[in-house]
């Protein structure tokens, strides 16, 4: 079953009621439109929209089942399984012990919501301490800086940003630049 967006948001709050999670769904899904678009897959761009919305699907009321517990929430509903893998291989990492068995990013897509789920957080964080409090002004170094100050936005794990990048076969200066650029087409970046 394919969802519009307004299904999957609507089914993104019924497992998430913080205003935190349901905000970063958005900006995901935002994110993974707009690369969606500029990768060539505009024809899919609805689709990586609603990858990016429910990614975290079960992250409020699951985290000790992250990218499982969603997986089983899909399949319960008939949803499409490469929505149901997408979402699931953002969790993946090369310690298995520690994320279960999840699908490794194999898919342009699922690579690009590896590497920007992280990196959105560390940069809305960078955002909120600049002056203007925006996506607009921002460079790549201001984030670079923030990136290696791994006290900073602490919760944003840089290794899978790094290993994101790897992926996709970019270097980190692009990955930071097309999601800031992505960052700042989204109407739900404040």
């Amino acid at each position: 079953m394919d969802l519009t967006y307004e299904q999957a948001y609507a089914l993104l709050r019924e497992y998430n009621e913080g205003e935190f999670h349901l905000h970063h769904g958005k900006v995901v899904g935002d994110v993974m439109r707009w690369f969606a678009e500029q990768l060539g897959y505009g024809g899919e761009a609805d689709f990586w929209q609603c990858v990016g919305l429910l990614h975290d699907l079960d992250f409020e009321k699951y985290p000790d089942e992250h990218c499982v517990k969603s997986q089983e929430i899909m399949r319960e509903r008939g949803l499409d399984e490469r929505l149901i893998r997408a979402t699931a291989s953002h969790g993946w990492a090369e310690d298995a012990e520690r994320h279960g068995e999840l699908p490794k990013p194999e898919h342009q897509m699922e690579k690009v919501l590896y590497a920007t789920d992280e990196l959105t957080g560390l940069i809305g964080a960078v955002a909120l301490m600049r002056p203007s409090k925006s996506c607009d002004d921002m460079e790549v170094k201001s984030v670079k800086k923030k990136f290696k100050d791994r006290k900073f936005a602490a919760g944003c794990d840089r290794d899978i940003i790094l290993r994101g990048a790897e992926m996709l076969g970019w270097d980190l200066d692009r990955l930071i630049g097309q999601t800031i650029l992505a960052m700042r087409a989204s109407p739900n970046v404040d």
